[in-house]
């Protein structure tokens, strides 16, 4: 061959080539929008959603090849995440992933047609953003942190670790609408427990010590903090003044005794967020919300801090230590 003739096959193959390359590349870069109820500085926020981008690579989904990722962090705050909620929707991705009732409320309200995969929500029928569990019906779809009914079982095992409470507040956020099951399902069962309850709303940091303060100023009580934004962001701050006030307390999530809690029982997150990607990955390939039945937990994570029990003077019985899934000494 000659050189002239090499040189213009090159150049052509060349030309070619890249022509090809494009041609085998998705249409459009496909979009996720993330919306967090929580702080983007929160480490269990970012672990969770660590595991969910993991989980997407897995399936064929990596951001920046073949798909984009906003993400945007509410703070636990309802003004921030309402102005997420529009600026998201306005971006007209694919799909969005969105953690709890605070972010999910808002986002419904912007849009009913871009598909919506929630995590860490309770209650999604009875709050209104799905028809049924089997059969969701719209534009949302996802997986629930647990039944209302599960949190008679927080106040079962904190009778159990601390029979001699007499009193229990619970903690809730009293702008979220799962709350409100929730609390209905541990006042149903107080009577037979013995206890009185004592309802504890809080939205901020300075509504969760004032509640705190007053409570504890009698003696032979305990406390439920149910999960929440506002809860799982000042877990710090009220594992401190259970632990100040010797006020034994249960949990909904492990990390909360990791972090020096008394007890937790409830759903593994991270899972759920795992989960997540599995719909989100459908969701991009064709499938509608409404066809993808709501998921619920089927195992429940018991974990109790023998540490924090000791300090508190507690003597956690052989029986309910032998059932935990996890005991931190």
């Amino acid at each position: 061959m000659k050189r002239r003739q090499f040189i213009t096959l090159i150049g052509g193959a060349a030309v070619a080539w890249p022509l090809a390359a494009r041609a085998q590349q998705p249409s459009h870069m496909r979009r996720i929008g993330v919306l967090s109820a929580f702080a983007e500085t929160d480490p269990e926020t970012q672990e969770n959603v660590a595991a969910f981008r993991q989980r997407l690579d897995k399936l064929g989904w990596s951001d920046g090849r073949n798909v984009h990722i906003d993400y945007r962090w509410g703070g636990a705050n309802p003004d921030r995440i309402r102005a997420h909620a529009i600026e998201l929707v306005g971006l007209r991705p694919d799909v969005i992933l969105v953690s709890s009732a605070l972010a999910l409320q808002p986002l419904r309200q912007e849009t009913r047609s871009i598909p919506i995969v929630f995590v860490q929500l309770a209650e999604p029928v009875g709050s209104g953003f799905v028809a049924s569990l089997a059969h969701p019906g719209g534009n949302i779809t996802g997986f629930t942190a647990a039944e209302a009914s599960v949190y008679e079982k927080s106040l079962e095992l904190l009778k159990e670790v601390a029979p001699q409470l007499t009193r229990v507040a619970v903690i809730l956020n009293p702008d979220q609408v799962p709350q409100a099951e929730m609390l209905h399902a541990i006042e149903a069962a107080a009577p037979s427990f013995g206890v009185a309850l004592t309802v504890a709303g809080a939205r901020n940091a300075a509504e969760i010590e004032h509640a705190l303060d007053q409570f504890a100023s009698t003696p032979n009580g305990g406390l439920i903090v149910l999960p929440n934004p506002i809860t799982i962001g000042n877990r710090k701050l009220i594992i401190a003044m259970a632990a100040r006030n010797r006020l034994p307390t249960a949990y909904a999530f492990r990390y909360f005794v990791a972090d020096g809690g008394l007890i937790s029982y409830g759903v593994d997150v991270i899972e759920e967020y795992r989960q997540a990607a599995s719909y989100v990955d459908r969701i991009l390939r064709g499938e509608k919300p409404a066809n993808l039945p709501v998921q619920q937990p089927t195992k429940f994570q018991l974990v109790i801090n023998l540490k924090t029990g000791k300090a508190l003077g507690l003597d956690v019985p052989p029986s309910l230590l032998g059932r935990a899934d996890e005991v931190i000494e």
